[in-house]
């Protein structure tokens, strides 16, 4: 049996209008979240709000049903590293961050990124966290252009986060992206550079490090097997952008 290697989706010009016209009403999305997020306010309201503006903008939220998952966005807070389930018991306390991850649909084409936020009076050391992942997800950027490498890419961000005294989680990554939720290839922030597959135009894909304060290790809440948490119960920071590859560089095309 001869194992085939994992295709890479290169998308054509008109793949390419169509999963930008999805990414321009994904960040219209979390732009609107921005403006309401705000203390005292619950997980499920987010969750109102991106369901109530994905509809009007035409799209479907990707997440909402997606192998199980109840609701239209993800909520992280604090601990936890990614796919919060919004509640209306879960509610926003001045000092929390929190990353709000959306993903729509629009007219088949897919878009995913996210943000964070930081509520009411955060500390220094929450702040920092979040500055300097978002910092990490930017030096990652500009390692994407063709020619270049994945590896070099999850190098670059891997060692900022290091230099910073933080640590990158390691089993979840970013992902091809556009005509599904998720496509190949898995997208490592652990990487070594000079590996992995070369950028080539018409590449569409995520870069998302998910920084941890403490150690790396993650576990998985057991009683809704989709929340992800820091082992050490410190605070973890995420930021996503959803990236094309272009002929000199790069396009973002939801952030």
């Amino acid at each position: 049996m001869i194992l085939k290697k994992p295709q890479i989706i290169v998308k054509n010009r008109e793949q390419l209008d169509g999963i930008r016209e999805s990414g321009k009403r994904n960040i219209e999305i979390l732009d609107t979240v921005a403006e309401k997020i705000q203390e005292g306010m619950s997980t499920e309201d987010l969750d109102r709000i991106v369901y109530e503006t994905t509809k009007k903008l035409g799209g479907i939220p990707a997440p909402l049903n997606y192998e199980g998952f109840p609701k239209s966005v993800c909520t992280s807070i604090n601990s936890q590293v990614c796919h919060g389930i919004p509640s209306e018991k879960v509610i926003l306390k001045s000092g929390d961050i929190i990353n709000v991850d959306v993903s729509t649909i629009y007219k088949d084409y897919f878009s995913d990124s996210s943000r964070m936020f930081c509520i009411g009076n955060v500390s220094a050391e929450a702040k920092k966290l979040v500055e300097v992942t978002k910092e990490a997800m930017d030096e990652g950027l500009k390692q994407v252009y063709p020619g270049n490498r994945f590896g070099t890419m999850g190098d670059a961000v891997h060692k900022y986060a290091l230099q910073h005294g933080y640590t990158v989680v390691r089993q979840i990554g970013g992902h091809g992206v556009g005509l599904e939720f998720h496509e190949e290839p898995f997208v490592s922030f652990v990487s070594k550079a000079g590996t992995g597959a070369k950028f080539v135009p018409g590449m569409v894909f995520t870069i998302e490090p998910m920084v941890n304060q403490g150690t790396d290790g993650i576990y998985i809440d057991g009683n809704n097997n989709w929340t992800v948490y820091t082992m050490d119960g410190k605070l973890s920071a995420q930021w996503e952008i959803m990236v094309a590859v272009t002929e000199e560089g790069y396009e973002i095309m939801a952030y």
